[in-house]
């Protein structure tokens, strides 16, 4: 069962790597909850979102790939209890070194992003 997890959350962040290096947004949304909120540091600066304005950040920016970036996100960590999981992620893009904390819920028997935490780390 917890393998089984492990392979379900991996396919749910490799979905949402593909949405946001790619742009795009079909992917992105099925990663997501419907409620899904999200919150970061950019150089100081706070970022809030909920899901539907981010989509829309997203579909509205040239993509890491269009612009001729090397797709390096990978996934550091995975914690899972039960029907809640917690991944952390390194995803450098469009000249940023971010990093995801991305909490996730079994809903309906599928994983979801319920809220996503990043910062960009300069170093």
């Amino acid at each position: 069962m917890y393998q089984d997890n492990i392979k379900e959350i991996e396919n749910v962040i490799n979905i949402y790597f593909d949405g946001i290096f790619y742009g795009n947004i079909s992917n992105l949304k099925t990663c997501f909850s419907a409620n899904a909120n999200i919150y970061g540091d950019i150089n100081s600066n706070e970022y809030f979102e909920n899901i539907n304005d981010y989509i829309q950040t997203v579909k509205n920016r040239k993509s890491p790939n269009d612009l001729g970036e090397t797709l390096k996100m990978s996934i550091i960590g995975i914690d899972i209890l039960g029907k809640i999981a917690m991944v952390k992620l390194h995803v450098p893009m469009l000249g940023f070194n971010y990093y995801d904390y991305l909490s996730l819920f079994k809903i309906n028997n599928e994983w979801k992003i319920v809220n996503k935490l990043f910062i960009n780390v300069v170093e």
